[in-house]
């Protein structure tokens, strides 16, 4: 009996996804995240603009491509046609489901990475001088890195694409635990709260589903 085969994306698709998924990223970021030759991720970026569906931007001292939202039709299109093909819908359908009902705890890890309430003040913010504070956030990030490697091998062994979010919070989680703070919910690193909403970004694309409107919620 012979065994399914993961699903890989063309090349077009996973460098038009990267940019969404990451939101704003330049051609060696995407590169890197898909594994495709520079030099051709920036032809394709550049075919992409003048389709309309992608724009450079610079912001704050960053520079990148963005989708327009020509760019994120275009994206939701094909995400449509590959998961079909793929026959993945069932696999990342459950997924989801699986996520989900992880995501308030990640969302919860982060929040008490960021504060520390006191008696007179709720939302005080986390100095990090509460080393059993610290030391219990970063066990239930390590405890939601185990169930994402999971996660993660369910959904690559469907659709190859998905495949490299475990070792990319993994990665960060082990950076915050030698003192790095800033890579646990950190901006401009792929921070374990980066990783995981763009992980959060891709299954919702990929299931055409809007943020906001997942089941059980608003």
């Amino acid at each position: 009996m012979l065994t399914p085969m993961t699903y890989a994306s063309t090349p077009d698709l996973l460098v038009l996804h990267a940019v969404r998924v990451t939101g704003v990223a330049d051609d060696a970021a995407v590169s890197r995240r898909t594994g495709i030759d520079q030099d051709v991720v920036s032809e394709l970026l550049k075919d992409y603009e003048a389709y309309g569906w992608a724009t450079h931007v610079e912001f704050a001292g960053t520079s990148g491509w963005t989708l327009t939202e020509r760019g994120r039709e275009e994206d939701s299109t094909r995400l449509t046609k590959e998961l079909d093909q793929a026959g993945a819908r069932t696999t990342v359908e459950r997924v989801h489901r699986v996520f989900e009902s992880l995501n308030g705890r990640v969302v919860k890890a982060c929040t008490d990475w960021q504060l520390r309430p006191k008696q007179d003040d709720r939302l005080a913010a986390n100095d990090h001088s509460d080393p059993e504070w610290d030391a219990r956030v970063l066990d239930e990030l390590s405890t939601l890195a185990r169930e994402l490697t999971q996660l993660v091998s369910d959904l690559s062994g469907a659709l190859a694409r998905f495949g490299g979010y475990d070792g990319r919070f993994s990665a960060a989680l082990a950076r915050a635990r030698t003192g790095e703070k800033q890579w646990v919910t950190g901006v401009g690193v792929a921070s374990c709260h980066a990783v995981w909403m763009e992980l959060h970004e891709d299954l919702l694309s990929t299931l055409g589903i809007p943020r906001g409107v997942e089941q059980g919620r608003g």
